[in-house]
């Protein structure tokens, strides 16, 4: 085999391993452009999100069902809204619950969603009712070291 052959062998190889890491790196930062999955849209209030990033999974019993698509700050009622991409295949009740949750002590944030028992079911537009902020640990650590201090001191 010439030299230029092997060079352009080599180069080939070399081409197909930069495209599979391009593309493992995007499945693996949870890029959507690969896989349209149709989904419906629905809305949900929090007083406080914490690190919630766009993107970050929404999950229900631990599976995958969506993505955060976008967080806005409504002016009105001084509260965020999440908007959540659900796929289609998975419909909750109306009186679903949605929850700020984090992945381990120290791990990202996602929004889990617990099916409630209504009959009908949420559609493309709609918003959850019942959410549960995300739990900051700095408030949890004041509170703690606050009713600490107010305890009467120990014989």
């Amino acid at each position: 085999m010439s030299r230029t052959v092997l060079d352009l062998w080599v180069g080939f190889f070399v081409a197909i391993g930069i495209a599979a890491l391009f593309f493992l790196s995007l499945k693996v930062g949870s890029f959507g452009g690969f896989n349209n999955v149709p989904t419906y849209v629905i809305q949900a209030p929090f007083d406080n999100i914490g690190g919630l990033k766009v993107r970050a999974p929404v999950k229900s019993a631990g599976v995958v069902v969506g993505r955060v698509t976008d967080i806005r700050f409504d002016t009105e009622a001084y509260r965020a809204v999440v908007s959540l991409a659900v796929e289609s295949r998975y419909e909750f009740p109306r009186d679903t619950i949605a929850t700020i949750l984090t992945s381990g002590l120290l791990g990202e944030q996602y929004v889990g969603l617990e099916p409630g028992g209504d009959v009908d079911m949420l559609k493309d537009g709609d918003a959850v009712q019942i959410t549960q902020s995300a739990v900051v640990l700095e408030k949890l650590i004041g509170q703690f070291l606050f009713n600490r201090a107010a305890e009467p001191p120990a014989n």
